[in-house]
């Protein structure tokens, strides 16, 4: 993550200093929305472009998502929570199958 990028989160997220290890989480939640876009069929913009201001504006309110998420305690199950519903779902249907060479001929049940 390029400082442009790590300045532009944490104006987002209203992050004055970032703490210890502060940094190494902004960076692996901006790659999982990163991620997550891509996933979803959307790929990264040419920068300059309105589509990649609206690109920057999604992966920055994910990352805050998650940067508010990060210590909250839910009541119920995880799965409660929409945005990592979504997001798991998202993972289970991008999974690629696993073949009977990489299970050593066991049958993986899904």
């Amino acid at each position: 993550m390029d400082d442009a990028v790590k300045a532009r989160l944490m104006a987002y997220c209203r992050i004055d200093t970032l703490e210890d290890g502060e940094e190494l989480l902004l960076q692996g939640l901006h790659d999982a929305a990163v991620s997550y876009m891509a996933q979803a069929g959307i790929r990264e913009p040419k920068e300059g472009t309105p589509r990649r201001a609206q690109y920057d504006l999604c992966i920055c309110a994910l990352v805050l998502d998650g940067y508010d998420r990060r210590g909250a305690q839910t009541e119920g199950s995880v799965s409660d929570n929409p945005v990592l519903r979504r997001m798991l779902t998202q993972l289970k249907l991008t999974e690629l199958p696993v073949s009977d060479s990489d299970t050593g001929g066991v049958e993986v049940l899904r």
